[in-house]
């Protein structure tokens, strides 16, 4: 995972045997990877991996027939392609590419559309974000939010600015703190508008904060309500937050099971949520199969949930994803005490192999 700066964030196994992420010097990454390439020991992107776009001059932007609000907003729906393909290691280093080349831009543009291109670096500030929180660097996640609330309300963009709020209670909650998931769910809540899938959204992240705290009936009832708003006919296909759906929701509600102890119905929930992903959504596969393995260690044993745990690996290597092998770490942790078991034993040497070793 690239940041801004050209350091990277990877996993590693440490010598006491937990799974850690820290950040290195690219170069001193791009050394270790050509000594290790071939070996397995380092998940590389594929050779054939599609290059994510780069961002175009500002002066030839300027004289192109096409509007450069258009061309960035092309752009991005480009990188969020690559992001759903390759994760976000591929992507990150091109969004704040552009972020910068949008800057530039306004500073040589005025009235509507200054205000059109700060509306687009506020939607690139929020993408950001998300591919940080994917990476596992969740305080830089958090800036990057707070610029996109900032951006959005200087564009005079409303449903950003609720969009983003809400997706502040989703990163407060893989933070595992529950009272900045649930007020910031709430604040999310307030100004969104009824009955939309921006209140929605806000409730799902809420529901999870209220299982962090241990409050499972607010919890499901706020899972409730959230299936009630996205069951509603909805024909604006340019709506924020439109991917979410019953399946969505489904899934989050079972990780508020399993974090609750109720993992025989997070297993369930999981397998609802998991035939109802669209073939596309390759790294949420692997977060709701790492978090079902998870809950199968604990309702069917560990050989059920080594195997998940291995098919959700195959998705980590591929994406860089640090949120499933979040969930891989705290797996493998617990599996250790089954370490003869075979799939076990397979799983953790896998997971094992695509790791940096801390020396």
């Amino acid at each position: 995972m690239t940041l801004m700066n050209g350091e990277v964030r990877v996993a590693c196994r440490a010598p006491d045997g937990r799974i850690i992420f820290v950040t290195l010097p690219r170069r001193a990454l791009l050394r270790g990877a050509a000594a290790v390439a071939g070996t397995g020991a380092f998940p590389l992107a594929p050779a054939s991996a599609a290059a994510a776009p780069t961002a175009p001059d500002p002066a030839d932007l300027l004289a192109s027939d096409v509007h450069p609000v258009e061309n960035f907003q092309v752009l991005r729906r480009s990188l969020v392609e690559c992001d759903n393909y390759l994760g976000p290691r591929e992507v990150v280093t091109s969004v704040q590419d552009h972020i910068r080349q949008i800057q530039r831009l306004r500073e040589v543009t005025s009235g509507r559309d200054r205000q059109d291109l700060m509306q687009v670096q506020a939607e690139y500030a929020e993408f950001c974000s998300w591919l940080l929180q994917d990476s596992g660097d969740f305080r830089a996640a958090q800036y990057w939010a707070d610029r996109a609330i900032e951006w959005s309300t200087v564009a005079g963009d409303h449903g950003l600015t609720v969009y983003t709020m809400a997706r502040k209670s989703q990163l407060a909650g893989d933070m595992r703190d529950p009272l900045d998931t649930v007020d910031l769910a709430e604040a999310a809540q307030r100004i969104a508008p009824p009955r939309s899938r921006l209140l929605a959204m806000g409730t799902v992240y809420g529901a999870h904060g209220h299982a962090l705290r241990g409050d499972e009936r607010a919890s499901q009832n706020a899972y409730d309500q959230a299936l009630e708003v996205v069951t509603l006919p909805n024909d604006d296909e340019t709506l924020r937050g439109r991917w979410l759906d019953a399946a969505y929701v489904e899934a989050q509600r079972a990780r508020s099971l399993s974090a609750l102890g109720n993992h025989q119905e997070a297993v369930a929930g999981f397998e609802r949520a998991i035939r109802g992903l669209p073939a596309s959504y390759r790294r949420d596969r692997g977060v709701y199969l790492a978090r079902a393995a998870v809950a199968q260690l604990h309702a069917l044993g560990p050989e059920a949930a080594a195997s998940t745990g291995s098919a959700a690996l195959t998705i980590a290597t591929a994406t860089g994803s640090a949120r499933i092998f979040t969930e891989l770490a705290g797996l493998d942790a617990q599996l250790h005490r089954w370490s003869t078991v075979t799939e076990v034993a397979e799983f953790r040497e896998a997971l094992d192999n695509v790791m940096l070793h801390e020396v």
